[in-house]
């Protein structure tokens, strides 16, 4: 009786080295652009909204008037 052997190192990810250099490749890609993403859209949630309102005393003004 004959035994069939199965070569399965071209298949695995520990054997092909560009197999799995193409696909840490690709990892630090997507790794890359969702670090971006999620800073443009933590800068986005945290932007400044505009002038507020703010009461400022009258004797700080530049031109500052006394009672």
């Amino acid at each position: 009786m004959q035994q069939e052997i199965i070569d399965n190192s071209d298949k695995d990810f520990a054997h092909n080295w560009v197999s799995s250099s193409r696909f840490i490749w690709y990892c630090q890609i997507f790794m890359v652009v969702a670090l971006i993403i999620g800073g443009c859209y933590a800068q986005y949630t945290h932007r400044y909204k505009g002038n507020p309102e703010v009461a400022v005393p009258e004797n700080t003004l530049y031109n500052p008037k006394y009672k």
